[in-house]
């Protein structure tokens, strides 16, 4: 089905179409990252546990690959799988020239690969990248994308030119293991989860808004509250790892998440993750890998968008308002608007 209005909403909302058989355009077609079924996954319980079936993972991928590269960056998710790397394997860390916006991830990125002999390479990222990778990526995808997608693409075709064959990435650590602490902090109210959740209201942007209300309507529980961990399950495994599949799909560069094929065999310990342990099972693998290192904080991939997109003035198409108020918007949501903007200037002119 088409409606381009719907999809639009979509993006602006959850940064991906929610429903699947509706699309922009006749003749395009996107796809849903699809994960790992439940009864696939190894259950762990300990940091040893993760260890011991990572390790095995890896005995198998060097089995089938003789080169295997790393997106790696300063936090512990991708830290963790870079130990598993033999030594001469190439790492890729993003930078933004003239920034301060990866320093972290140069400055720990760099212990990680001198720790196990890895050869370190930097992807620059400038906005001349966004605009001559994000068709790309776009186009596989068949509709706008996340900010993520263009340098996951670039470092990805860095990597073929350095005749790596597979990427390992550590994106499902985060809602296997209890790392989304800022969206698992309490108990949400309904209309509370909502306004937080959503990326960008598309009642602010769009001049022919979609209610996206239906989406959250199924995960709302009794008592005006919501089902907010199988949402994140549900609704942001796609939206997030979808990112991933599109951006090395479109590099034709297979890619594996070895925290995918995992699960906790005991129920997330909620009260330890709002007490300052995220992700404490993955803190205690970084610990085993890292000890002479203290445990950093989360790091959300960066991207310089806020540098980037600091004075433009915003879209000028009819689809958009002429009232948006940009001055109260984040980088990642001028991405947004960006973004749709250019998909929509390229298929429909």
């Amino acid at each position: 089905m088409v409606n381009k209005d719907f999809c639009l909403s979509s993006y602006i909302a959850f940064r991906y179409i929610c429903e699947e058989g509706m699309n922009f355009y006749e003749g395009f077609e996107h796809r849903h990252f699809k994960p790992v079924p439940q009864e696939q996954r190894i259950p762990v319980t300990t940091s040893e546990d993760i260890d011991r079936e990572i390790q095995k993972q890896f005995d198998q991928l060097y089995g089938m690959y003789d080169s295997i590269g790393i997106l790696l960056s300063g936090g512990m998710d991708s830290a963790n799988l870079a130990a598993y790397l033999k030594p001469g394997s190439h790492a890729y860390t993003f930078v933004a020239q003239g920034t301060q916006v990866f320093n972290a991830d140069e400055e720990r990125a760099a212990r990680y690969c001198q720790k196990f002999g890895l050869k370190h390479h930097f992807v620059d990222i400038s906005f001349d990248d966004y605009k001559e990778y994000t068709p790309k990526v776009m186009a596989t995808k068949c509709a706008p994308v996340h900010s993520i997608e263009p340098q996951i693409y670039k470092a990805a075709m860095m990597a073929h030119q350095d005749g790596v064959q597979l990427m390992i990435v550590g994106e499902s650590a985060d809602l296997i293991f209890g790392g989304m602490d800022q969206l698992i902090s309490r108990e949400w109210k309904f209309d509370d989860f909502v306004r937080r959740y959503t990326f960008l209201d598309p009642q602010l942007v769009l001049a022919n808004p979609v209610d996206m209300m239906p989406l959250y309507e199924k995960y709302r529980k009794e008592g005006d509250l919501i089902d907010y961990m199988t949402f994140m399950d549900d609704v942001f495994a796609i939206e997030s790892s979808g990112s991933y599949l599109n951006a090395f799909g479109t590099a034709d560069m297979p890619y594996y998440d070895p925290y995918a094929r995992l699960v906790m065999a005991e129920p997330l310990d909620l009260n330890r993750v709002r007490n300052g342990e995220p992700k404490y099972l993955v803190r205690g693998l970084y610990a085993m890998k890292y000890p002479e290192i203290p445990i950093p904080n989360k790091i959300p991939m960066p991207r310089p968008v806020d540098m980037i997109f600091k004075d433009w003035e915003g879209p000028v198409r009819p689809e958009f308002r002429k009232d948006i108020p940009m001055q109260q918007l984040t980088g990642n949501q001028k991405w947004q608007l960006w973004c749709a903007e250019q998909f929509l200037n390229t298929y429909e002119p």
